[in-house]
């Protein structure tokens, strides 16, 4: 009695939304499942921040480094769910008339070849954009003071006993370095430290450290020389953006083959409607053949002595970016497979 309880309720249920009228007691309402799938797909995005010395590094270091700021993104992983729930296309009635028939209804509702829409668990989708936070900068800009001393001369006129000369004067002051200096006496530190690590592998220093003291003080070479590079190389942070997006099969599409998602280098993942990003496709295809769908038949056995229910084909299920393959699996989909009937009192 605790089992056919639901079965009540959810026939009553469907009876005042969908058909508005009153159901005789031990009539259920019950639809076809059908297969959606669901894609939960995460993109790393990277935060470039160019270093102050970009464009000095081929002068000064000899390597390239790229000297805009920009945002680029990465498909990290695709994982595919197909979930089953109720197909509100393909409703059927079944007269519950005693425990024999009920407990066949059970049965058919347990393996899942019919559906209540009571059902369909709830499932928690996420859904994140990316913050892309670019760093705010870079801590040091080099290790000497950012204020050079230059000298200038300046001439006066001075009399003197035979007229009046020119005489130079020079006068200092304190100006502000350019950034082509303070990238070259970057450049200069660069190569200091690692001479300095070479005179330490080699032995070529006075009191050379042994154990946990050199490796302390090549570890801390590694970072300053790792900083200072970085002012040329510019920095990298790194963020995850996790979209879900959810595709329903259709069995009256000659080919199944279905937009799931775009996907752009520069703004990430975007639904199939936005043409900004490129598609990224969910392609299934049956193992087998499978007989052609009927129409909605929600009213052919009206006397409800039997009951409908649907076997599902058996898909290759591939998710392909241009001609890539991301991930693949089988899976049943019930929408593409056949239905079929069965008496509600069958023999047990």
């Amino acid at each position: 009695m605790k089992l056919l309880k639901p079965l009540y309720l959810i026939g009553m249920l469907t009876c005042s939304s969908a058909f508005a009228q009153q159901l005789p007691q031990g009539v259920v309402v019950y639809a076809l499942p059908s297969t959606s799938v669901q894609l939960q797909v995460e993109a790393v995005c990277e935060v470039f921040t160019a270093g102050p010395y970009a464009k000095f590094a081929p002068k000064y270091l000899g390597i390239e480094a790229q000297a805009e700021n920009k945002d680029i993104y990465s498909l990290k992983s695709v994982n595919v769910v197909p979930f089953v729930e109720a197909d509100a296309s393909q409703t059927y009635t079944a007269a519950l008339k005693d425990g024999k028939s009920s407990a066949n209804f059970l049965a058919v509702t347990a393996v899942g070849l019919v559906a209540l829409f009571e059902n369909n668990a709830s499932v928690p989708i996420p859904w994140r954009f990316a913050s892309n936070v670019r760093e705010a900068g870079f801590d040091n800009r080099g290790y000497v003071s950012n204020l050079a001393t230059t000298t200038t001369t300046f001439y006066k006129t001075v009399k003197t006993d035979t007229g009046f000369e020119r005489v130079p004067v020079q006068q200092s002051q304190v100006v502000e370095k350019s950034v082509e200096r303070r990238a070259e006496e970057t450049a200069n530190m660069i190569y200091s430290l690692r001479k300095k690590r070479i005179d330490l592998l080699t032995g070529d220093v006075d009191n050379l450290p042994a154990g946990d003291a050199m490796r302390a003080v090549l570890e801390e070479i590694t970072r300053l020389e790792d900083a200072y590079v970085s002012l040329f190389t510019g920095k990298s942070s790194f963020d995850v953006q996790t979209m879900t997006f959810d595709v329903t099969p259709n069995a009256l599409q000659p080919k199944q083959l279905y937009i799931a998602f775009r996907f752009s280098d520069t703004q990430g993942l975007l639904s199939p409607a936005n043409l900004a990003g490129r598609p990224i496709m969910l392609e299934l295809t049956p193992e087998k053949e499978v007989s052609a769908m009927p129409s909605n038949a929600s009213d052919v056995d009206k006397k409800g002595t039997r009951i409908h229910y649907r076997i599902p084909a058996v898909v290759q299920a591939r998710v392909l970016d241009g001609q890539t393959t991301l991930w693949q699996t089988r899976f049943p989909v019930y929408q593409l497979g056949s239905i079929m009937t069965v008496p509600i009192n069958m023999a047990r």
